[in-house]
């Protein structure tokens, strides 16, 4: 596996261009507006949920793609491309690589990126983003957790998640979707979820939900793709390792269904986004042919 090659190119990648998000429950008049935010200060002690830090958790082990965020494309290391398109993101305050590895940490400090070590012992990249958080000695009312496997993430949907935080003050973590490619609907590594009319997440699975009595692929539903980004509210992420794990969180292996079991809520927005993770080695040539159509250096 390569080690982070040399580049002269360390400034932000250039943005996507004029893709337009479809936010979900965000689109609220001026009134409700007005009266989320007086609901949110009076219900959240400390006021409005302001400043927001993106915690990019990196690891090199893996059962599936040893070294992942090592992995070049197109020249740069994936931690590069994902951490540059993160900087672009008007949201946040802050921008760190948390990770156990330091072949990760030289490399990313390589190209400018602030780097806080974390223990070996995290089971998942939120606890890992708990404890940079710890670590970082710093308040911040707003923790997003993006994964280092999206070179391609749009920085607008790292606005708009923490956004959806910002407005929906019964809500203690946010995230975002798109459509489902029916191509993908049997993919196991491509997560489904289903939200409730108010854009709240009511199930996440890594089977086609829903899923109808046929037995069948409904081509007219909207299935929806779970994309590997979260937003915590900060005292949750502290409390968050300390809940025990859910039988459907350990079904499924997906540590978000840990939040919904425990009772909290998820508000989810739906975005216009046709670029994924990079699960295994092959994503890599999919990921590169996307970024020479769209002329990404």
């Amino acid at each position: 596996m390569p080690i982070c090659p040399p580049s002269s190119e360390s400034s932000p990648a250039p943005g996507l261009g004029g893709r337009a998000l479809i936010f979900h429950g965000l689109a609220l008049g001026a009134a409700a507006a007005a009266a989320a935010a007086a609901a949110y200060l009076y219900r959240r002690p400390g006021g409005f949920r302001g400043r927001a830090v993106g915690i990019i958790p990196a690891r090199f082990a893996s059962s599936r793609f040893e070294g992942k965020p090592l992995a070049p494309i197109l020249g740069k290391p994936m931690i590069q491309r994902t951490w540059e398109r993160v900087m672009l993101a008007s949201s946040l305050d802050h921008v760190v690589v948390a990770t156990d590895d330091e072949r990760i940490a030289e490399c990313c400090r390589g190209f400018g990126a602030d780097v806080i070590m974390t223990s070996e012992s995290c089971r998942n990249g939120s606890e890992r983003c708990c404890e940079a958080l710890q670590k970082l000695n710093k308040h911040y009312d707003i923790v997003v957790n993006i994964q280092g496997d999206e070179p391609l993430i749009e920085p607008e949907i790292i606005d708009g998640v923490v956004m959806a935080l910002q407005r929906a003050p019964d809500a203690v973590f946010s995230t975002a979707v798109t459509a489902l490619k029916p191509e993908d609907a049997s993919d196991t590594n491509r997560v489904k979820c289903v939200l409730d009319n108010q854009g709240y997440a009511i199930y996440f699975s890594r089977g086609l939900i829903p899923f109808n009595k046929s037995g069948k692929v409904n081509p007219q539903f909207p299935y929806l793709l779970h994309l590997g980004i979260a937003g915590f509210d900060s005292k949750f992420l502290k409390i968050y390792p300390e809940l025990p794990p859910t039988p459907l969180q350990l079904e499924e292996d997906l540590e978000q269904l840990k939040v919904l079991e425990n009772g909290y809520r998820m508000k989810v927005i739906k975005v216009d986004h046709d670029a994924h993770g990079v699960d295994a080695p092959e994503d890599v040539e999919k990921i590169e042919a996307l970024m020479r159509a769209r002329n990404i250096q």
